[in-house]
């Protein structure tokens, strides 16, 4: 990261020890944004270096001194771990294609969008390749130097567009003025890409792309054209997808087996273990692969839930509903192992678990996903109630009169409007979930995405939305105990939500219990607060569940 001014490695030393020497200690700032999931920003930002690969040479900032780096909002990709700049050298190495913003302090009101630029690596201005409708990034070229390819997610009035792999003939076009929009060849309404690789004789794409609750492997002609899937995933996700040469390697994990690496055929897309680290632990756990099923909601959406079993699960007994509810909303529920919140881990206590991809879940085309503006927490929640009561009535081990529910960010928010709309839940868990739809939009790092869910407006402008769903406005009707649970260090949903929801919840003297994570983010990572938060999530439950005490198991039908 680098100091404004400082070009070079011992200038950038120099300005960091004024700035840790300085006697005055505070963060000022004159436009947005100020902090990024859980740190503080300042004036460092990353650039982009060039290095002889010779003993005793030192990297050179082929940025310094432009106006592009000049400019104040100049940043890389702004990323939970920090920022970065991706890259590629041009065919001939005498130029870098990088992706990149000059647009950040729109933050507050716009989509903060990423173009590519190219620079020579000797140095000058960069210049501008794409235009301002979308978001860039991953360049790359074809191994024969003739393409130009990259992801590029559209940039429009919806909340939530997949993400395409673009391609451009190169060098042809390439001087002074921008590429065209380049060609789609990969990705579109149907499926997002997510990780993706071009094939050893470059005539190919494989790529990675949530579809129904899986992560599967899809291939399409690098000049574009129709994509399909290699193979036929019915169980488990793919990962770490990388295709060199003739071959094709990629993780495979499910809810039941961790990831282990692998080689996929790339005709019939069988997969082959080449690691089996895991194996013998596997084999010693009592567990089962995932159940899944579809259901028709209300509102005339195809809805798909998973289903996980308790250990030593017996269909002739009744067991107590976990209702587990995903963040996002862009997000799926996949059939891996998850640590944050595990499926079996969770239903050890005797629980069957329900995870539901709701209207705005990712995985099932791009209009399904969109389908949460304008409704961001009733539509949702009427998708989770009403799974729950689909399997209520397929599944006869499933006990309808002890439900319980939960879930983080996205998933927090649900839980916090499940508190206020219905009371069917003898307990729920909110972890990092918003209260106050309008506080939330303050003090969030991401708020004009939350603009365009509810409208496009801020709340003086259009505050229907704003009002009527927002758990806040509804605080009369809490009657179900809560567990609340917050990171300290939380500024995707700041610990102002999870205060300001248990103040209502004691105020309304609804029995609640408040976790307080100082040294935790939006995710519990720690090991050892994972373990005292699954324990505090048990105890929760058995409290409303079955009594003090009293341990939650199967009853006979």
């Amino acid at each position: 990261m680098i100091y404004p001014g400082a070009a070079t490695d011992s200038a950038n030393r120099v300005a960091a020890t004024e700035h840790r020497d300085r006697k005055w200690n505070a963060r000022v700032y004159e436009t947005s944004p100020i902090r990024i999931w859980d740190h503080w920003l300042d004036d460092r930002h990353a650039s982009l270096f060039v290095q002889t690969l010779e003993p005793g040479a030192s990297p050179r900032d082929i940025l310094a001194g432009t106006r592009l780096f000049a400019t104040a909002g100049f940043r890389g990709q702004l990323g939970n771990n920090g920022e970065e700049i991706s890259a590629a050298w041009t065919p001939d190495g005498s130029s870098v294609v990088f992706a990149a913003t000059n647009s950040l302090n729109d933050w507050t009101y716009a989509n903060v969008l990423q173009s590519l630029w190219l620079v020579n690596q000797a140095g000058g201005e960069p210049a501008r390749l794409t235009p301002a409708n979308a978001d860039y990034g991953s360049p790359r070229f074809s191994r024969d130097g003739r393409a130009l390819y990259a992801t590029m997610t559209p940039d429009n009035e919806e909340v939530f567009n997949n993400t395409r792999v673009v391609m451009w003939s190169w060098p042809n076009g390439i001087g002074a003025s921008a590429l065209a929009p380049g060609a789609v060849v990969a990705g579109g309404s149907a499926r997002s890409v997510g990780a993706w690789s071009l094939s050893g004789d470059g005539r190919a794409i494989y790529f990675l792309a949530e579809s129904e609750g899986h992560q599967r492997l899809f291939r399409t002609p690098a000049a574009g054209g129709a994509d399909r899937e290699i193979g036929s995933l019915t169980s488990g996700s793919y990962g770490g997808l990388q295709a060199e040469g003739i071959a094709i390697a990629a993780t495979w994990e499910s809810a039941v087996s961790p990831a282990e690496v692998g080689r996929i055929d790339p005709v019939t897309g069988r997969w082959t273990a080449l690691s089996r680290f895991n194996a013998g632990r596997v084999a010693r756990l009592n567990w089962q692969p995932l159940r899944e099923f579809w259901f028709t909601s209300s509102r005339g959406k195809k809805i798909h839930s998973f289903i996980a079993l308790p250990p030593n699960f017996d269909s002739t007994r009744k067991y107590p509903l976990f209702v587990l509810i995903h963040g996002g909303a862009a997000n799926m529920w996949t059939d891996n192992i998850t640590y944050r919140w595990n499926y079996h881990l969770l239903g050890a206590a005797g629980y069957v678990m329900l995870m539901t991809d709701y209207t705005g879940s990712t995985g099932y085309g791009e209009r399904f996903t969109q389908a949460i503006k304008l409704d961001p927490l009733q539509g949702p929640a009427n998708d989770v109630n009403e799974a729950a009561d689909e399997a209520i009535k397929r599944f006869a081990f499933v006990d309808a009169a002890r439900q319980v529910a939960g879930g983080a960010s996205y998933g927090g928010h649900l839980a916090n409007w499940l508190a206020v709309t219905t009371t069917r839940y003898r307990a729920l868990v909110s972890h990092a979930g918003e209260w106050d739809l309008e506080s939330q939009w303050a003090t969030s790092d991401f708020m004009f995405d939350r603009e365009r869910t509810n409208g496009g407006k801020p709340p003086w402008e259009n505050g229907a939305i704003w009002h009527d769903q927002s758990p806040m406005r509804r605080a009369a009707n809490l009657h179900t105990p809560v567990l609340v649970s917050v990171g300290e260090r939380d500024f995707r949903v700041p610990m102002n939500n999870a205060l300001e929801f248990w103040t209502a919840l004691q105020r309304q003297h609804v029995p609640s219990k408040l976790v307080i994570w100082p040294t935790e983010n939006h995710w519990i990572l720690n090991a050892e607060n994972s373990r005292f938060f699954y324990s505090t999530v048990r105890e929760w439950m058995e409290r409303w569940l079955a009594g003090p005490g009293s341990p939650i198991k199967g009853s006979a039908q």
